[in-house]
């Protein structure tokens, strides 16, 4: 049966005539991480898709195609349609390439994770500018490092060496011993330059694209909202408050407003400012050679050819930076103007610029020859301090939000974002450093670039080196916490032994089943110590990063040099840490680039690497436009224009929306961004869920209690279900009085201790999957078809002030 067309996901659901029957019960069921197919979300190899496309459909059993026709056959069970979204994330065997973008989606994430806020205006807008301008940061030091390999290390160094270029016979047109025309320095840094720049070409292609196929779709159209930045449930005030009063009203939290999911405008703005800074970073290399030379001599081209050249560039980055810090997300409406002029010349200005950098660095400098490495070691070192300021700048804003409105379950106590900010950049370095410490090993052969012994080329900035050196001591800093928690979660395991065998009494006990049992769950609960983890890596990296600085910059040597005559103790060590580093860094960027090659061409890798994509690129690409696509932006559409057209077209209809893991994610944004009169309509039901296990968490100006509170209170009821052998799922802890009851569980898992007269086979231990398996799951889904009912309240409409509009999210 051929699919239905579906309708464009910007439209107002259709206006049909009204079915005679009411009453039809829907469940509309939606995978999490890893994906699913329809045939096992619905358990029938016989499936149909009603709505959608290749990349993400609705599908139906067969013979459910046409439910709402026969009301009498669905008394029991509801419709069942399933959303199929894996196609977003693990689809394509290209996306396994998207692990080089991961420093972007990490920073992504930083941009999203600030504490809640309320009242804080300018605070918000200022934590969203430092964000923006680390991801910068990320952007040029992503080409900085192109540049390093393909300006200095080949073109410069090898290419300038004539015992590296003779073994490297694809340089020999290059060399200067042939006395070609690209033999001159400054001939060879502008053919190298195509490097770098193609890459941030390929950079801007694959945020341009992306965009188009994942994050163009509009949001259903809807009111603005007022700048409001508080969450949760308000009261009702009036002339006649006193007198008459009427329950709180939900105030639209920030992902229900219009222009959550449909950032178009500041992606583009991003994306021209970052492609810029990446075109102006390769022309700074070549003309910055040139016109060093050109200061020092007396040569053939006039210096203030090279002045201006530099000049311009400068100017056109502090429009770049001006762009980044200038605007923020506009949320409240859906921005669908372009700023068509800034995206057209600015990415075109700069790029014009590297073009006359490149005409410049060609000039005829017969006299110039190349020596030693480019002086850039000072550019990265600025990089990095750079960096490390943003980070502590962002700490200091991060917590001081956080004491404004402390929320006791928020990670690191607001601090989260300064945190996995601090790891993008880390990741960032260590990324760049390998790929930079790698070549230069490649092309000096046996030698070691920078000790001086027999070595032909001087390797890359001392910089890299002392980064590399500090890995180690990272690592052996790290034993200690992965001890603590190695012997917290024994402990915990042999407590809970007695705790289990109690649980399934009066069966009798059986050593190897508690002790596996008691295993599982002390090991799902090392997710709540993820966070002090990630801490303790983000503080030492911070720290061993100002030491790599200082080291550096006093020494101007690498680590095995620098420490000569200071001791054998120490010298032995600054040897060993320089040597393990180099090579764990290049160990690590090896079974990098082999599990992106494996995930290629193996779908079941590539599986996995797209579990990781669905939980980092859930955001919107908000600091870093090379960041991943966010698939969010096209499913959360989906799933609200979908539940408008089942209410709007089905009276009576009830609706429930069931998402397992982070399936419920996009549920419950969906739910947020149901126009008023419908979300009374739906039921929601979540299982295996991280909403506020990991996001209320994490992510606590979106997630936190005041926005899931705000939830259960909008739609008709809700229930979630979670074991305590799920490492992911948890409950979503809703402050009310009375107790709303929307937590079901710990939920027992295995179902059975040992053998039973029901279940004579032993059962496994689930943890985060088959939830629907439970009994528990069809008791939770009758229980909020009940609720439900053939007859649905109608809520009281949230006051909304229109004609306003504002920005958010910094």
């Amino acid at each position: 049966m051929a699919p239905a067309t579906p309708p464009p996901p910007s439209a107002s659901p259709p206006a049909t005539e009204p079915p005679q029957h009411s009453g039809t019960a829907l469940e509309l069921l939606v995978h999490g991480v890893g994906g699913a197919t329809p045939q096992e979300m619905l358990d029938d190899p016989r499936t149909v898709r009603v709505t959608g496309d290749t990349t993400a459909a609705i599908y139906r059993r067969t013979e459910d195609a046409h439910g709402e026709k026969h009301p009498e056959r669905y008394r029991d069970e509801p419709v069942a349609e399933a959303y199929c979204w894996s196609g977003l994330t693990s689809g394509n065997a290209s996306r396994a390439l998207w692990l080089l973008l991961l420093p972007f989606m990490v920073v992504n994430l930083a941009h999203w994770m600030r504490p809640t806020a309320t009242g804080r205006t300018r605070a918000v807008r200022l934590y969203g500018v430092l964000v923006r301008l680390v991801a910068l940061s990320l952007t040029v030091l992503l080409t900085a490092a192109a540049c390093e390999v393909a300006l200095d290390l080949l073109a410069w160094q090898c290419a300038g060496a004539d015992a590296c270029a003779e073994r490297r016979s694809w340089l020999g047109f290059l060399s200067e011993r042939q006395g070609g025309w690209w033999s001159q320095p400054g001939r060879r840094l502008a053919l190298a330059a195509v490097v770098p720049a193609a890459l941030v070409g390929l950079l801007w292609y694959l945020s341009n694209r992306t965009w188009s196929a994942y994050e163009s779709q509009r949001p259903l159209d809807g009111e603005d909202f007022a700048e409001d930045e508080s969450f949760g449930v308000v009261a009702d005030h009036g002339p006649d408050a006193d007198d008459h009063p009427r329950p709180p009203v939900p105030v639209r939290p920030a992902l229900g407003r219009p222009g959550f999911w449909y950032g178009r405008r500041l992606v583009a703005r991003l994306r021209a400012a970052h492609t810029a800074a990446g075109f102006l970073t390769v022309a700074a290399a070549v003309a910055g050679a040139a016109a060093r030379y050109d200061r020092g001599t007396e040569g053939p081209v006039p210096r203030f050819i090279g002045a201006a050249v530099e000049g311009g560039i400068v100017l056109c980055a502090l429009v770049v930076v001006w762009v980044v810090c200038r605007r923020g997300r506009s949320e409240r409406t859906r921005d669908t103007r372009l700023d068509g002029a800034l995206i057209s010349y600015l990415p075109g200005s700069a790029l014009v610029l590297l073009g006359l950098a490149v005409l410049y660095a060609s000039w005829s400098r017969p006299d110039w020859q190349s020596s030693g490495a480019l002086p850039v070691e000072t550019a990265f070192r600025f990089l990095t301090l750079g960096q490390g300021v943003l980070v502590v700048a962002l700490a200091v804003v991060a917590l001081g939000l956080y004491r404004r409105v402390p929320e006791p379950r928020t990670v690191l106590y607001g601090l989260g974002g300064p945190a996995v900010a601090m790891l993008a950049c880390a990741l960032g370095g260590v990324m760049t450093g390998g790929v930079a410490q790698r070549v230069a090993d490649w092309l000096d052969g046996p030698g070691t670039p920078g000790m001086g012994r027999s070595s032909d080329i001087a390797g890359p900035p001392v910089l890299l080196s002392w980064q590399a050196s500090v890995i180690p001591v990272l690592l052996l800093l790290l034993l200690v916490p992965v001890l603590v928690l190695v012997v917290r979660t024994a402990r915990t395991a042999r407590r809970l032994g007695p705790v289990i065998e109690a649980e399934y009494a009066p069966e009798p006990p059986d050593e190897g089943r508690t002790r596996r049992i008691a295993r599982i769950r002390a090991a799902a609960a090392l997710t709540d110590s993820a966070p002090w983890i990630i801490g303790v890596v983000s503080t030492a990296s911070l720290l061993l990063g100002a030491v790599a600085i200082a080291g550096s910059w006093y020494s101007e040597q690498v680590p095995g040099r620098a420490a000569d005559g200071s001791g054998p103790l120490l010298e032995s060590f600054a040897d060993a840490a320089q040597a393990t580093g180099s090579w764990l860094i290049g160990f690590g960027f090896i079974l990098f680039v082999a599990g992106g090659r494996r995930a290629y061409k193996d779908a079941s890798a590539r599986r996995t690497i797209g579990i990781l994509w669905d939980v980092g690129t859930f955001w919107p690409r908000a600091a870093h436009p090379f960041a991943p696509p966010c698939y969010a932006e096209r499913a959360v559409p989906d799933l609200a224009s979908r539940m408008s057209a089942w209410t709007s077209t089905t009276p009576r209809g009830r609706l429930v929306i069931s998402g397992h893991s982070q399936g419920s994610v996009l549920a419950a944004s969906a739910v947020w961004q149901l126009p008023d009169a419908t979300r009374p309509r739906v039921a929601l039901l979540t299982y295996g869920s991280p909403l506020e296990r990991l996001y209320g968490r994490w992510f606590p100006a979106y997630f936190g209690s005041g926005p899931l509170l705000g939830l259960h209170r909008s739609v008709h009821c809700w229930r979630n279900l979670w074991r305590a052998t799920d490492p992911i799922g948890g409950p979503v802890r809703i402050c009310a009085d009375p107790d709303p009851g929307v937590d079901r569980g710990p939920l027992r898992d295995p179902l059975a201790y040992g053998r039973t007269t029901e279940l004579p086979l032993p059962e496994p231990i689930l943890g985060h999957s088959d939830y629907q398996a439970d009994p528990a799951f069809a008791d939770a889904r009758a229980d909020l078809l009940a609720e439900l009912g053939p007859h649905v309240p109608r809520q009281a409409e949230p006051r909304t002030q229109k004609g306003t509009s504002g920005r958010s999210s910094g």
